[in-house]
């Protein structure tokens, strides 16, 4: 495991504990590195550092996903959307501004992981008729394979059920 990856794992271990100091001091350390990983030439180092965007929790570092996101590497891609995954459980603004890069992996990113996790940040966001009707689509049609459909239809199944609790 890489030294980022390490850290990042650290960092979160420190979040989950709650030890708000340690991991500022330990973001400060590394978030140049982060930057540098997210640039390389490697797509293993872009994912690790995607994903330690998350394990940071380095929310001023959203718009660096975006360049995840829509990264050549399926792998990459991956990364950043588990990154936004996780900062956006709390945080429904951070797929809301995503939305419609969301809706395009959904719908049509060659990579079926990567679909079926867009449609899974999709979840975090608010309900918006167009995602519900993108996830019906994908949920309805028997072209995608049986897991892309369940996952669509659970998850606009949980945001049908968000916008009737308004």
């Amino acid at each position: 495991m890489s030294e980022l990856a390490e850290a990042a794992a650290e960092a979160d271990a420190l979040a989950e504990q709650g030890d708000e100091r340690a991991l500022a001091d330990l973001r400060a350390k590394w978030e140049q590195d982060v930057e540098h990983a997210a640039r390389s030439q490697d797509f293993r180092e872009r994912a690790v550092a995607y994903r330690a965007i998350a394990q940071f929790r380095f929310k001023q570092k959203t718009e660096l996903l975006r360049r995840g996101l829509e990264d050549e590497s399926p792998a990459a891609r991956g990364s950043a959307l588990i990154a936004l995954e996780g900062l956006s459980r709390n945080h429904p603004g951070d797929v809301n501004s995503f939305r419609p890069l969301l809706h395009e992996l959904a719908a049509r990113d060659p990579n079926a992981a990567v679909r079926r996790l867009a449609i899974v940040c999709l979840r975090n966001g608010t309900s918006q008729r167009d995602t519900i009707q993108i996830l019906d689509g994908i949920a309805d049609s028997d072209e995608e394979e049986a897991e892309l459909r369940k996952t669509a239809r659970s998850v606009s199944t949980l945001l049908v059920k968000k916008s009737r609790a308004k």
